[in-house]
């Protein structure tokens, strides 16, 4: 092992002494050893061992850890802090800026363990209520995990379409408007993406010379049939060659192996090969199947619904007709509840439902009991001022450790509807989480259940939890489901969507929103819940405000509310 190594052993050393507070005068002393190593001009393998001890900078206790690895290549002492440290704590070292000591308030102090958690946080304005951290910093904390994402190659949806219209426009100039088509997992709306994937139809042999600009994408990999290329901003982007027929090519690319299959299972493979379609559509048609929308393209069994035209109307933006699960500057939102609600009024929307977080949620600046009355009385106000628009009085109530939600039933009661949900005690076993939720869900006041697993994409799984147990649960108990459009989240997640309707669950397409920006996340949720098949007739944002009221009204009444 070299001095390099070594002193990058007790670097690291340092620095996880300080993300879990351990005494600052023995990290200190780590920091300034692996500092002197490191301008040593001897290595330390070929140093005399009764004389390491004496360098400058190190000490017994410090020679006592080099021997150890010079002898095993390890350092236990090390190796127990990185055991008792989360993965994604650690990850946090590479963010440009945020240093040990802040790593430990955010891990410590905000339940943080992930960089996903750690954008989400920041996204929300959580950061800027604990000491050290204010908007600038949150800011630049903010563009490091930018930055650092772009390196890592998988992206959230909602990120890769923000380029996609300028990368289409690029290749459009490149090979012509009738010569490229889109296809893979962008095209088939997956919640998150590795890879862009266009078709080309032209040959390997002359889209690569295309790209030898003055600054031309890296190039990753390149096969007989297709180039992939990494772009700055560390999307991978994949051309497919093409000199045959493209919509062939496109339809074979914008599919599920198992849809492919079944395809091919009622459609002879000879035939499909001498084809010479126009459009993908024709490809259906020459099938005899209804066309499949590439969002639905997944499995044989979507294959025998277009054979029986029996493929259900997708939901759209347009369906939703008031935005449910908004969080105003009464907690961590950025706007006022009027702000929200005269946005929504412009944009011929019908309702808004104002869910800020419960007082258990002190990091998001919770609403006490007090205030709780307060936001009622100034939302009774608002309501005479703009009908005939209405905003319903919610609360995103915590679903405590033992299950139980953060308010007794005399403020529970106040509220028209109460969403239930998870924000502590992540990190769970199955059991754990189903005693929570079930819990939950069978409270009388629970009307919908907040994003059921509690899961970040790309940075934090959902605690495990039983779907069939937990949509039969919600049906039995006149819960909603609630499909979180956060890009973050999307959660509900699309498989399971099927099941929850053919149980006769309702669902409910949620912003979560935390500004006038995010209610527009909207999109990504019905984006995601068409992949699952949801028809806007088993959501409950799409009702109309008539509608809304009636089944808030209907639920109180049953439940003897």
């Amino acid at each position: 092992m070299n001095n390099s190594q070594i002193a990058d052993h007790f670097s690291f050393l340092s620095k996880l002494m300080d993300i879990h507070g351990e005494n600052s005068f023995k990290s200190k002393t780590y920091s300034i050893a692996a500092f002197n190593i490191e301008k040593l001009p001897e290595p330390l393998s070929e140093t005399n061992r009764n004389l390491i001890a004496g360098i400058k900078g190190i000490g017994v206790s410090v020679a006592t850890k080099i021997y150890e690895l010079l002898d095993s290549g390890k350092l236990t002492v090390l190796q127990e802090l990185i055991d008792a440290t989360p993965p994604g704590v650690v990850e946090m070292l590479h963010l440009k800026g945020l240093g040990p000591k802040k790593i430990h308030t955010i891990w410590k102090e905000m339940g943080i363990q992930s960089i996903g958690e750690l954008e989400y946080a920041c996204n929300e304005n959580r950061l800027t209520r604990y000491k050290g951290f204010g908007e600038k910093t949150q800011a630049n904390v903010l563009e490091s995990i930018k930055f650092y994402t772009q390196n890592i190659g998988h992206f959230l949806y909602s990120q890769v379409e923000a380029v996609y219209p300028s990368i289409e426009i690029y290749l459009e100039k490149l090979f012509g408007k009738n010569n490229i088509v889109n296809t893979g997992d962008f095209r088939r709306q997956m919640l998150t993406i590795s890879e862009m994937e266009f078709v080309v139809n032209e040959s390997i042999q002359s889209i690569k010379p295309k790209f030898e600009t003055a600054y031309p994408p890296e190039l990753l990999e390149e096969t007989e049939e297709s180039i992939l290329y990494k772009l700055n901003n560390g999307l991978r982007l994949k051309l497919i060659s093409n000199t045959e027929n493209i919509y062939k090519k496109q339809f074979l690319t914008s599919a599920s192996d198992e849809f492919i299959e079944g395809f091919f299972e009622k459609f002879e493979l000879e035939k499909f090969e001498t084809l010479e379609p126009k459009s993908e559509t024709e490809i259906f048609e020459k099938a005899a199947l209804t066309f499949v929308e590439p969002c639905l393209r997944e499995t044989k069994g979507i294959v025998e619904k277009a054979r029986a035209n029996d493929l259900p109307k997708l939901i759209e933006f347009t369906d939703i007709k008031g935005i449910v699960h908004n969080h105003s500057n009464w907690s961590d939102g950025a706007n006022t509840i009027e702000e929200l609600a005269t946005e929504l009024i412009k944009n011929n929307f019908e309702y808004l439902v104002i869910s800020d977080h419960s007082k258990t949620a002190a990091y998001a600046n919770g609403l006490s009991v007090e205030r709780v009355y307060e936001q009622h009385r100034y939302i009774d106000e608002l309501n005479k001022k703009l009908a005939p628009f209405k905003i319903f009085k919610s609360i995103e109530s915590d679903i405590l450790n033992d299950g139980n939600l953060d308010y007794d039933v005399e403020v529970l009661k106040t509220f028209d509807l109460v969403i239930a949900s998870v924000h502590s005690n992540l990190y769970m076993n199955k059991e754990k989480a189903m005693m929570r939720l079930l819990k939950a869900i069978e409270n009388p006041y629970t009307t919908i259940l907040g994003h059921p697993t509690g899961r970040l994409l790309l940075s934090r799984n959902g605690y495990p939890i039983d779907y069939e147990m937990i949509v039969d649960a919600c049906v039995a108990n006149n819960v909603v489901i609630e499909i979180n459009a956060n890009p973050h989240r999307l959660d509900l997640d699309w498989q399971w969507i099927e099941y929850a309707m053919s149980k006769n669950a309702l669902l409910s397409i949620d912003p979560d929103a935390h500004s006038i920006e995010g209610i527009y996340d909207i999109k990504y949720g019905v984006l995601a819940s068409q992949k699952g098949g949801l028809t806007a007739q088993y959501n409950l944002s799409s009702f109309s405000l008539n509608a809304f009221e009636k089944f808030l009204y209907e639920r109180k009444l049953s439940k003897n509310l």
